[in-house]
């Protein structure tokens, strides 16, 4: 990439860190629009469980890539690549500053540093994959030797791709110019009382009825359903479960992300960490400044 590129701003961390807050912050202060890099926010529907820009938030600032599509259509990084790059030129030739956040590693980097996504395979051979289980999916994984650490395997549409691509990855490019990528760092005991207290007013706003109506809609075997703070409600809708066991269940698989997120975001040392706003400006301004 050439390095005449106009400025981007790149917020990353586990999730319930503070990103959105902090985004929010920026744009207004820079004036800015935000970008977001979640790929469960992409859905309708999916709103209280996936701590979606509220109503309020969006009509302060404007949000791109939300509610994009449908659960039952799906989505992919290579989708959310073209759409972000679509809006980051839009917000830069009306002379506002693109601000991207979100703690989905993939579609971070897939703007960052332009990779390159192999091309779609025969829908039937989808199909076909699509009707094995996880498990099934990593035991071909696991024969053909193919290494899985830098998927997510809890998602079986990213393990259909490895096996589709005969273990081949996106290739990546160099980072981007002009770029600059704040990372929310937070105690971790301060971040898991953030998840629990998080979650609790996500019951409060309403996610049983939302996870409810959703699987109404949808079933329990669609993709979106299989994302945190969706999945673990099945076996309380199936009355195997109460509330208590599923809160603690969505927060024993919130912290496992929060593992992976970390993973993801340590081999990116571009990243300046930060644990304040008072830092995150600073930051902003002398890059903006240069």
């Amino acid at each position: 990439m050439g390095s005449n590129l106009k400025p981007l701003v790149v917020i990353v961390g586990a999730t319930a860190s503070g990103k959105s807050k902090l985004a929010m912050d920026i744009a207004k202060r820079f004036n800015g629009e935000i970008i977001t890099a979640d790929s469960w926010t992409v859905y309708k529907g999916f709103d209280i469980g996936t701590a979606k820009a509220s109503s309020n938030d969006q009509k302060l600032i404007r949000h791109h890539l939300l509610d994009l599509t449908t659960a039952d259509k799906g989505f992919s990084a290579a989708i959310f690549k073209r759409l972000a790059n679509l809006a980051i030129n839009d917000i830069l030739n009306r002379g506002k500053l693109p601000i991207i956040v979100g703690g989905s590693g993939l579609y971070i980097d897939s703007i960052i540093f332009d990779y390159s996504f192999l091309p779609q395979h025969d829908k039937y051979q989808r199909t076909a994959m699509d009707s094995l289980s996880i498990e099934e999916l990593m035991g071909i994984t696991l024969s053909k030797g193919f290494d899985t650490s830098t998927i997510d395997i809890r998602n079986k549409r990213r393990i259909i791709r490895l096996i589709e691509n005969n273990g081949k990855k996106p290739s990546k490019g160099v980072l981007r110019s002009n770029t600059l990528i704040i990372g929310m760092l937070i105690d971790k005991q301060a971040l898991i009382k953030r998840i629990a207290e998080r979650l609790d007013n996500m019951i409060i706003s309403g996610l049983e009825e939302e996870v409810n109506n959703l699987q109404k809609t949808y079933g329990w075997d669609i993709e979106p359903m299989k994302g945190i703070g969706y999945k673990e409600w099945q076996a309380y809708f199936n009355q195997a479960q109460d509330l208590q066991q599923t809160k603690d269940a969505i927060i024993s698989s919130t912290k496992k992300l929060v593992k992976k997120q970390e993973t993801w975001f340590k081999r990116n040392k571009s990243i300046h960490w930060i644990n304040n706003q008072r830092q995150a400006v600073a930051l902003v301004t002398t890059f903006l400044d240069k």
